[in-house]
């Protein structure tokens, strides 16, 4: 097949704009791609396509909840999908664990190969444009990532200037001398949440064939965003697991103690983080789950002892899985993606809930790139990847080892001091747990709220960062004006002090408590999901006391607002 013919199958991931500049959302892309020339095995694609399916399930079904904590979902327990919830997303329609994703899915089959930089370029395209999303939009951004992916725009604009590149040509980059002056590794030290995890599968995926370069490439996948050695080597781990559930090795295999012991000539005999380690070896076969400590956060080792717990637990139904996954609670949605990567490999598309797998947004985007990933897969050379990165084809020790240690090797790391967070040790537990943060709110405008990157001020426009919980998945330095969540900021954390709040508004609003109380109105639920309709379901009927309270509520955003834009002025200065 020409070149020509083979650039006309791929316009579609080559260029996602419309001539007016506007990003082309997924149904219109779908109108466009066209199946690869050749037929692909069968038994093979049902995976691959099962891993990419399981992952969008996992994440819509928890997208609803997200956030919410487990004692909220014991009374409230999530059976199949919804729509509305935190982001207010109809029934299907996913979050930012399938949107990046998807996003390095279509970079590995535009450039048939492993390029950093062109995976850098979609998840920006993602970020600034809505590549990929379900809504169109950007709405659920991790700080980390956030922050990786300004640093990128600022080494672009560098870049551009040092080699003369017009800066409307950096996002098609393609010399190889020139990628391979380019640093990828726009992650901060110490970065080591769930959301290098949660995008993972795409790699696996299509590399399984060449275990040793998957395993490698599954790690590297993790450093353009977070570059901790635990998120490297969690990454490095999960990604030969679904290698091998490629391979056909069946649950039990997968979830051996001795699994590293066995495929150890996959991690080029490089040893794993001993916090790694301690789940290869099991942490997760706890038959109690929450109660023996099994959590649902955005550390990157609970998010994967959690996967795997709720893989172990269920071994024979996706369905019970994935929702035993979600009702972990906390971050809901990325727990059940990353469980249902491995998962959907290990089940295929014919195991995966027939109620589910037909409604979720963009199915037949996702079922067409499942094809692309295993025809290119098979034809993948390793003597091009040599050529543009050939320090991915030798010992990644060189990277971790000058990574810095964020917890003790002999333990999982307490809470509120883990490599995921941004907060001090003397943070609370609460905003320990529900530390957030994200481009935009579900229910509220955007405010316009200054946000420098950490190394340089970014040369690009300011983002909008609205009163949200810091994602768990990032990490932020503690010494940071901007790291201190908006509800925190206003002492309003727990549900204990929006009662407080709420009473010291007007006596008659101590009637409402115990309805906002009941239905777990914490800081965060506060500033982000109150509205005329849910002041109701509190029993807030009279219209006056409604205004009142949503009146008090845009005077804290406003003082959020005024106190985030000073500080990060000052840290520019």
């Amino acid at each position: 097949m020409s070149k020509s013919s083979q650039k006309r199958e791929r316009t579609w991931l080559l260029n996602p704009f419309h001539s007016n500049g506007t990003i082309k959302r997924v149904p219109e892309l779908e109108d466009e791609m066209v199946d690869p020339p050749e037929m692909v095995d069968k038994n093979v694609f049902d995976r691959v396509f099962g891993s990419l399916l399981g992952l969008a399930i996992g994440d819509a079904l928890g997208a609803s909840v997200e956030f919410r904590p487990q004692r909220f979902l014991v009374e409230n327990r999530v059976t199949d999908l919804q729509s509305g919830g935190t982001w207010g997303l109809n029934r299907g329609e996913f979050t930012d664990d399938t949107s990046m994703a998807l996003c390095l899915a279509n970079s590995l089959v535009a450039c048939r190969d492993f390029i950093p930089y062109d995976q850098l370029v979609r998840y920006k395209w993602w970020f600034r444009n809505g590549y990929m999303s379900s809504t169109g939009n950007c709405f659920d951004i991790g700080k980390a990532t956030k922050k990786s992916l300004l640093e990128f725009e600022y080494r672009q604009v560098t870049f551009s200037k040092e080699h003369r590149i017009p800066i409307d040509q950096m996002d098609y980059l393609h010399d190889p001398k020139l990628l391979r002056l380019f640093d990828v590794d726009c992650s901060e030290q110490g970065v080591a949440g769930n959301g290098a995890l949660m995008r993972l599968c795409p790699v696996p995926l299509f590399f399984y064939r060449n275990p040793k370069y998957a395993v490698r490439f599954s790690g590297a996948s993790a450093r353009t965003t977070h570059g901790d050695r635990i998120a490297i080597d969690a990454c490095r781990y999960y990604g030969a697991l679904m290698v091998a559930a490629l391979l056909g090795e069946n649950i039990d295999d997968l979830l051996d103690s001795n699994f590293y012991v066995k495929h150890q000539n996959w991690f080029n005999n490089e040893p794993l983080h001993d916090s790694v380690m301690n789940i290869v070896g099991g942490s997760f076969k706890k038959r109690g789950g929450y109660a023996e400590g099994i959590r649902g956060k955005g550390f990157i080792i609970h998010a994967l002892e959690a996967a795997l717990w709720a893989l172990w637990a269920n071994k024979d139904s996706f369905e019970r899985g994935v929702l035993a996954a979600v009702n972990l609670g906390d971050d809901t949605d990325t727990t059940a993606a990353i469980y249902g990567q491995l998962a959907g490999a290990i089940y295929g598309f014919h195991g995966l809930p027939k109620k589910w797998r037909d409604i979720i947004y963009g199915r037949n985007y996702i079922e067409c790139l499942s094809r692309w990933i295993v025809h290119d897969g098979e034809r993948w050379s390793l003597e091009k990847t040599q050529g543009y990165f050939p320090d991915l084809m030798t010992s990644s020790k060189q990277h971790t080892d000058t990574i810095i240690r964020t917890v003790p090797e002999d333990q999982t790391p307490p809470e509120d001091v883990s490599s995921s967070r941004s907060l001090s040790k003397y943070s609370s537990d609460k905003t320990a747990e529900n530390s957030r943060s994200y481009h935009r709110t579900p229910s509220e405008p955007l405010h316009s709220t200054a946000f420098s990157a950490n190394r340089k001020p970014s040369p690009t426009s300011e983002i909008g960062k609205p009163y949200t919980r810091f994602h768990d998945r990032d990490y932020t330095p503690a010494n940071d004006p901007s790291s201190m969540p908006g509800y925190s900021m206003e002492g309003l954390e727990t549900c204990e002090d929006v009662s407080k709040w709420l009473r010291s508004l007007d006596k008659a609003f101590a009637n409402y408590v115990s309805g906002f109380e009941t239905n777990l109105v914490d800081g965060f639920w506060l500033l982000n999901h109150v509205t005329n309709e849910s002041l109701l379901k509190y029993g807030v009927k009279k219209r006056e006391h409604q205004e009142k309270i949503l009146n008090e509520i845009r005077k804290i955003q406003h003082r959020i607002d005024e106190k985030r834009f000073k500080n990060s002025n000052q840290t520019r200065l």
